[in-house]
């Protein structure tokens, strides 16, 4: 599925919070290019979904972990994307 993109006025963080709310439980990774304004984010499953935000990679990184997930790179070496699964709540 092509990645819609973030074309509102709100801010990245709530349409990241908004994107997440909707599979809660679900695993997501993201990637972009070094540097880049902006990153790809998508849910894995069945349906894979993707947006674009207005994000570094290392604003989404920390985005997500403020968002309850664990992130890390993918046992793969010659994967570049970051996997982000829900850290369980106790």
């Amino acid at each position: 599925m092509a990645p819609s993109n973030n074309n509102n006025n709100n801010n990245p963080n709530d349409t990241l919070k908004d994107f997440i709310a909707r599979n809660p439980a679900a695993r997501y990774t993201f990637d972009s290019e070094r540097d880049a304004p902006q990153s790809e984010i998508c849910r894995e499953g069945r349906d894979r979904e993707c947006i674009l935000l207005q994000m570094t990679s290392k604003q989404l990184f920390a985005a997500m972990q403020e968002n309850g997930f664990f992130c890390a790179l993918p046992m793969d070496p010659t994967r570049t994307h970051m996997e982000c699964t829900p850290i369980p709540k106790s």
